[in-house]
């Protein structure tokens, strides 16, 4: 089973992805917070595999909170369309995703499970404005750009190969037909490359092969 926590401050938003989410058959709610400061209580007191976290909400939000348990829970960030600053914000700080308020069900429950096995979750509709963000800072941002590039020094040809995948925002399957290998090795290089370059998630891994420039050209 999934375990799931609904970090929100609207309890009616709350009862009605409970409902929908302990129907899947795999996927189990054990918790709820209407803030970030009860977000992190939960997470630090039992398990939780899975964090739906609004990025807006009263006392402490979602993206101070996902700053403290990224490494410890994957979380995707709830959001409504036009959030995109927050949205860049979030996952730089080590979300593993996000998705609009409108969701379709069906696409919360795949999201849910993708984020449990690893993958990255980027609603299609304003991933493209987040990643347009990421560009332009980069471009303004030299320091950051050197910063990335030292930390990626560490990475073998290899690894560099699968980084500019990660970027593309490929899926392990996806990276292993590009480069002929096995769906297990591109899960160790996955493994390595985060170890290495100190990322929580390969959202993050992403994102800082967007800031080192090697996806480019």
């Amino acid at each position: 089973m999934i375990r799931v926590l609904l970090a929100d401050d609207e309890p009616l938003l709350r009862a009605g992805a409970r409902l929908l989410l302990n129907q899947a058959g795999d996927i189990d709610v054990v918790a709820e917070a209407s803030d970030g400061a009860e977000a992190i209580d939960v997470v630090r007191r039992i398990p939780v595999d899975v964090a739906l976290m609004d990025i807006r909400m009263p006392g402490m939000d979602g993206l101070a909170a996902v700053e403290e348990i990224a490494r410890e829970v994957r979380v995707i960030m709830l959001t409504t369309f036009g959030d995109e600053a927050y949205v860049a914000r979030a996952l730089r700080a080590g979300a593993a995703g996000f998705l609009l308020k409108d969701t379709d069900p069906a696409q919360l429950i795949q999201a849910v499970r993708s984020a449990a096995d690893g993958e990255a979750v980027l609603s299609p509709r304003i991933a493209k404005q987040v990643i347009d963000r990421f560009r332009d800072a980069d471009a303004a941002d030299a320091d950051r750009v050197a910063r990335a590039r030292r930390r990626i020094e560490a990475l073998t040809a290899r690894e560099l190969d699968v980084l500019v995948r990660l970027g593309r925002g490929l899926g392990n399957a996806e990276i292993a037909g590009e480069l002929r290998l096995s769906n297990g090795t591109v899960k160790i290089h996955v493994s390595r490359i985060l170890a290495k370059l100190g990322c929580a998630n390969r959202v993050q891994a992403a994102i800082l092969a967007h800031d080192a420039g090697i996806l480019r050209g």
